[in-house]
């Protein structure tokens, strides 16, 4: 029962923590901050015991459903839970000091204030428990519940807490990704209609239709793609990520964009594999596109949380690219650059959230400069998180994206794709972009001469130094120990694509 409980006692608890935080305000912040760790540490115990860890149930208003957790799944989940308990801790002084801002009052009422604390925290739990069932779940259905179980609460917690317009942006958002699980839905239900069953374990493409199996792909493909805000399927994303309030967008840009990789492979490397070949080329042509346009239009911006946005669009783009290697190193370097993303790109939205708190508010990054002498603790979880996405060693994104190069160029070799290894050569000519922005945006912000207003500020409070010592302490120990992402994940990867090879 161990899935079990880090799954629904998030849910289960959400309602009792509202109430709690009507009466104790942000330190009921602590009190989920320990429920995650908890959940978390059932997660990590289940997925480092053993390589396989399935749980089945019985409930008879509902039927049968499971949890389960193997090399595939388990590097997703257990990201999103400990960024989800991290950024918990984050979140006490930060969305404290952000509802204050927003009700534009210091006279505000602390009833106001503790209701609308308590409103984040329970949204916040089941937002997190939905992320995590979503890889967990063991059939289709389940896995769509659990798909919309995190799309509604991260829905509110745009539209209520945060800036700029944003009730239209929230709406966006959500007619995006609902648009876009109305294709999934539709690849879904035919899926499981011909095959008989909806379960991950008795599915295969046997029962769908040759003359349907390529349209099914390419619904699915359609909307995880929408999920993983490739280029011309993104535009939801720079305005959700910029305007959500900051530790939901470490969350939504890092661990919840990135959960369409994993539903992709899952669908195809198991259930429909005689598909995937057939798309591999285009998957890694949009890859490669999304890789390029996200970074430039990166280039383009001076809000830095709309930086940070566009940077994810672009980082999307080497996940992409990877899961169109047709090749197991390429495929874990796409689920290593999950993780390796997810850790980098929460610490530099944390870090712009630190900024923003510090600074009064100002997030134009031609209005700051000279910050690291200020906020030296920012400033290096801010470099170690650049480094990551940029992939210079030992960062964990060095990892991730070797393994994405290396497998895209192995794949073309071994499948004597002239295409694939023109591709795989273009994208390889483009990581400068990456390190481009990065390097500049670290240059504007941290160095430089200190504007004369922000000559009394400096790091804030441990509820947000510690996250960001503890992210950039993990990013570094991912880089230099990839086996503990590695050693469950290849094995399984190698199998599958010897059976599709």
């Amino acid at each position: 029962m161990l899935l079990l409980q880090a799954v629904f006692l998030p849910i289960i608890l959400a309602p009792l923590i509202y109430f709690i935080g009507l009466r104790i305000g942000k330190n009921v912040g602590w009190l989920v901050f320990l429920i995650l760790f908890y959940c978390t540490s059932l997660l990590l115990y289940s997925g480092f015991s053993s390589p396989e860890h399935l749980e089945s149930y019985n409930w008879e208003p509902i039927g049968e459903f499971g949890l389960f957790l193997d090399g595939l799944s388990f590097p997703f989940a257990a990201l999103i839970y400990i960024l989800s308990t991290v950024i918990a801790m984050y979140s006490i002084p930060y969305m404290a000091h952000r509802i204050k801002e927003d009700l534009h009052s210091k006279k505000a009422i602390s009833d106001t204030i503790n209701r609308k604390i308590s409103l984040y925290y329970a949204l916040y739990l089941v937002y997190a428990a939905g992320m995590l069932g979503t890889v967990l779940a063991t059939n289709l259905i389940q896995f769509y519940i659990f798909f919309e179980l995190m799309l509604i609460p991260s829905f509110f917690l745009i539209a209520e807490f945060g800036y700029g317009e944003r009730q239209k942006i929230s709406l966006m958002y959500f007619l995006w990704t609902h648009v876009g699980a109305i294709f999934l839905l539709g690849g879904i239900l035919t899926i499981g209609f011909f095959g008989g069953s909806f379960n991950f374990f008795d599915l295969n493409e046997s029962g769908l239709p040759s003359s349907l199996r390529v349209w099914v792909g390419i619904a699915i493909s359609v909307g995880l793609l929408t999920k993983l805000a490739a280029a011309g399927l993104h535009v939801w994303l720079p305005y959700a990520h910029a305007e959500s309030p900051t530790p939901i967008s470490a969350l939504l840009s890092p661990a919840m964009i990135g959960i369409g990789a994993y539903a992709f492979l899952r669908i195809f490397l198991f259930i429909l594999p005689s598909i995937y070949p057939t798309i591999v080329f285009a998957i890694s042509l949009w890859g490669l596109l999304t890789m390029i346009y996200g970074g430039l239009m990166a280039y383009a911006q001076d809000d830095l949380k709309r930086l940070l946005a566009y940077s994810s669009v672009s980082q999307m783009g080497y996940i992409i690219f990877g899961m169109g290697s047709l090749y197991y190193l390429g495929v874990t370097g796409s689920v290593f650059h999950y993780v390796s993303h997810g850790t980098g790109k929460a610490l530099l939205f944390m870090a712009a959230g630190s900024i923003i708190m510090q600074t009064g508010g100002v997030r134009s990054i031609k209005k700051l400069g000279g910050l690291g002498s200020k906020l030296p603790i920012t400033g290096i979880a801010a470099m170690i998180g650049f480094l990551a996405i940029v992939g210079v060693p030992p960062t964990s994104g060095f990892q991730s994206e070797w393994m994405i190069f290396a497998g895209s160029f192995a794949g073309a070799l071994e499948t004597g794709s002239t295409g694939k290894l023109i591709l795989t050569a273009i994208a390889l000519a483009g990581t400068p972009i990456t390190a481009g922005y990065a390097l500049l945006t670290i240059r504007k912000v941290f160095f430089g001469e200190l504007p004369s207003e922000f000559k009394n500020i400096k790091d804030p409070s441990f509820h947000i130094t510690i996250p960001l010592l503890f992210l950039s302490a993990l990013t570094l120990i991912i880089g230099i120990y990839p086996s503990v992402i590695t050693d469950n994940l290849v094995p399984l990867l190698q199998n599958v694509f010897g059976g599709i090879g």
